[in-house]
């Protein structure tokens, strides 16, 4: 496969240096091509691709950094980076240049989330298949940071191309000749929130959107403080706006320039338009490779291989979303928009955490094929702790679960874990959230618990014996002799446990119990009877909340 443009060292630097990374020590051999990206952990004993980036979070010390770049030029990585500021003590620089490894600082106020998301997107790491490289306007296919530069050297300035929520998807050279909130904007990603606002009251974007060409952007027509004037053109394919062009200019444009920012505008609309037209590809492509290596059979060697995850011991998760059965066609696309918000998010969190993981959406449920190349012992607790650290950075705005099957030696193995992770999902998804993560063998008997109502459900079997006369009586009488059933067997036959749970005095707890065993005919001492009403009240749908607290007759 051809050589991308994109994947070196020195285009890393070209594209992100200035305002996210500086070199530090040891950068020469800037033309070799990257490998991946990797976070440094510690604990982890795995390999990182040749040619990684390495991110060392947390990591300053210049101990630390020698014995670093030490380790990590073994095992063939092109770069570290640090937080800045750091300093390049003699002797890390002399571990730089003898490891071969580059020292790079990444800048203050700048998330290591946004620059594994740039580097990634600059190393096509996740690209499947080959393809001949293409051109649009001169420039590679759908290398929005080459556009942005040559649009910048068009308009003599630095520039930035974002997408419809003012998001930063590109940004040229030159950016520290902007102005703080230039700075600001490229750091975070983000245009602040503070600029779109006053834009939006001084009608900027109701400009941009409306007229066809260039709008100029004055800073003396602003309520906040803005030092270098700015001039955007929205980015059109025919009535639908793609995102736009900002350049921070030091007055209006002249005619060429203001034409060559039009011509330009529609350059960028085709490399938008194959991107998402790629990445949509790409995702499908991606979909059915998961789906096909996941269900087995003659085809998955051969989707496994494509994947790279040939001969590689894996584990599956799959992760999803708890909540109501959608009530409108527009809950359906926020769900679904939610679905696959989150199987992008797992994608990069596994991507910079364990290299060659693949992930992808299959119907409500993503998927993830993590390799696993530690003992197997390992395994599970170390896809519990990836697993947990993603949903904990994902927060509580989304119910989302994440159940994990068992590790898979080979490839062979993948549909009987994807079974195991299939069967902790839905027993986290039944119990509303109370738990986030767990493994099969966590939920064994709970799973087993579905599957019995399952069988239950499919054959017809309706509940009979005791339970069917209590449930009987109480529909009757409007009592809960179902529910103090319940309460004593979930105490272990504890009374003063058990009334607690049902909210009334113990005494009046006992004569329920009593009550109960004379209605439904059940001996409360034979175990084999306790065992048979428990095993059917926990095949019985969970009463909803507050329903056990009903007063009737008993």
């Amino acid at each position: 496969m051809p050589v991308k443009p994109h994947t070196s060292l020195a285009r890393v630097l070209d594209d992100l240096g200035g305002v996210l990374l500086e070199p530090v020590a040891g950068v020469r051999s800037s033309r070799r091509r990257l490998g991946g990206v990797v976070i440094h952990d510690p604990l982890d004993t795995g390999q990182p691709p040749a040619h990684a980036v390495v991110l060392g979070v947390g990591v300053r010390e210049p101990d630390d950094l020698v014995r670093l770049l030490h380790g990590y030029g073994e095992q063939g990585a092109a770069a570290l980076v640090v937080r800045l500021p750091v300093e390049p003590t003699p002797q890390v620089r002399r571990a730089a240049e003898k490891s071969g490894v580059a020292l790079l600082g990444l800048a203050g106020g700048a998330s290591w989330a946004q620059l594994a998301a740039l580097l990634r997107t600059l190393l096509a790491e996740g690209d499947v298949g080959e393809s001949a490289p293409q051109t649009l306007g001169g420039v590679p296919s759908g290398d929005l940071f080459a556009v942005a530069n040559a649009v910048a050297a068009l308009l003599d300035g630095p520039v930035t191309i974002e997408d419809g929520s003012s998001r930063v998807l590109a940004f040229s050279g030159r950016q520290d000749e902007a102005d703080d909130g230039r700075v600001e904007t490229i750091l975070g990603r983000q245009v602040p929130p503070r600029y779109t606002r006053g834009l939006e009251r001084a009608g900027v974007f109701e400009r941009l959107y409306r007229e066809p060409g260039p709008v100029y952007v004055d800073p003396a027509d602003q309520d906040f403080a803005m030092a270098v004037p700015r001039v955007a053109i929205a980015v059109r394919a025919g009535d639908e706006v793609l995102g736009s062009i900002w350049a921070a200019v030091p007055g209006p444009l002249s005619a060429e320039r203001t034409q060559a920012l039009v011509d330009a505008s529609k350059v960028v609309a085709l490399h938008l338009l194959r991107l998402r037209a790629g990445a949509d590809v790409e995702r499908r492509l991606r979909t059915d490779l998961v789906s096909t290596a996941l269900e087995g059979g003659p085809s998955a060697p051969e989707s496994i291989a494509r994947l790279g995850l040939l001969g590689q011991p894996a584990t599956v998760l799959a992760m999803g979303v708890a909540g109501a059965p959608s009530a409108t066609p527009e809950d359906d696309v926020r769900r679904a928009a939610d679905r696959q918000r989150l199987a992008d998010a797992l994608a990069m969190h596994l991507g910079a955490v364990q290299p060659r993981s693949a992930v992808a959406l299959v119907g409500d449920v993503a998927y993830g094929i993590v390799p696993m190349p530690d003992g197997p012992e390992d395994r599970a607790e170390r896809a519990v702790r990836l697993a947990s650290a993603f949903l904990e950075r994902t927060g509580h705005r989304t119910a989302a679960a994440i159940g994990i099957g068992p590790p898979a030696s080979d490839g062979s193995g993948l549909r009987r874990s994807r079974d195991g992770a299939d069967r902790a999902l839905r027993v986290l998804l039944a119990h509303d959230g109370v738990r986030r993560v767990a493994t099969a063998a966590d939920v064994h008997v709970d799973a087993l618990m579905l599957e019995l109502a399952d069988l239950a459900a499919a054959r017809g079997d309706e509940v009979a014996g005791p339970v069917a006369r209590l449930q009987e009586y109480d529909a009757r009488h409007q009592s809960q002799l179902v529910h103090t059933l319940r309460c004593w067997l979930d105490a272990f036959g504890d009374v003063v446990a058990a009334s607690a749970m049902a909210y009334v005095h113990p005494n009046t707890f006992r004569y329920r119990l009593r009550r109960l065993a004379e209605v439904g005919g059940i001996d409360l001492d034979d175990p084999e009877q306790r065992f048979a009403a428990m095993l059917q009240l926990r095949l019985l749908p969970k009463p909803a909340a507050g329903s056990g607290t009903a007063s009737g007759e008993s």
